[in-house]
């Protein structure tokens, strides 16, 4: 089986970038990352690529009439390179129908909450907000709408009286980077089956 070619969207610290980025060079990863898609340039996962010998396809949202128009030119990258999954950690911007449509199925986000509880922006703080005890990380793949597309694996995380949002989101962050990698390596083996909202997890 060919190697998977995964592109990466990131627009802030890239922990997430970082720890797909390590389990492919360990060879825990049987697909290669070929591209990172990055609205800051500031953005330090874009050092954390250059670092990576990773390419990067930079862009500045304000320069375009509408996001349909930069994200074609994505689109027109992705098909060149070749791109058969889109890993979304931690790219804050909404996605149009000119990317999430070709991709359905082949698009995957992470989000540090159990959904459908606490979608959107601060799901960590809503949590802590909400004095939930249990809460932690999904990833899922992408339909266009708030953090509502189908779900493919969950991790608990159990909230201590003592936390706040710092504590929390240390490891908040470390059950992520542990799921994210298994779940992509799930689908580079050709084990995670999508049929309506239900997603199956193939045995070997």
């Amino acid at each position: 089986m060919a190697k998977l070619r995964i592109a990466v969207f990131a627009s802030g610290q890239g922990s997430n970038f970082q720890a797909l980025a390590d389990a492919a060079l360990a060879g825990k990863l049987d697909g290669s990352i070929e591209l990172l898609v990055c609205d800051k340039a500031a953005a330090p996962v874009v050092e954390r690529a250059r670092r990576a010998g990773i390419d990067t396809w930079l862009f500045k949202p304000k320069e375009y009439a509408s996001r349909e128009q930069y994200e074609e030119e994505i689109l027109a990258e992705l098909i060149r390179r070749g791109i058969d999954l889109i890993v979304l950690a931690g790219y804050m911007r909404i996605l149009t129908p000119v990317l999430v449509e070709p991709f359905y199925g082949r698009m995957i986000n992470i989000h540090p909450s159990l959904l459908p509880a606490f979608p959107g922006v601060n799901g960590i703080r809503q949590a802590l907000e909400y004095g939930v005890k249990l809460t932690g990380v999904t990833v899922h793949f992408v339909d266009g709408g708030m953090d509502s597309g189908p779900i493919i694996a969950q991790r608990a995380v159990e909230i201590a009286d003592s936390d706040d949002e710092a504590s929390l989101a240390e490891r908040i962050h470390a059950a992520e980077q542990a799921l994210f990698p298994w779940v992509v390596q799930m689908i580079a083996e050709g084990r995670v089956a999508l049929g309506g909202r239900r997603v199956t997890i193939r045995e070997r």
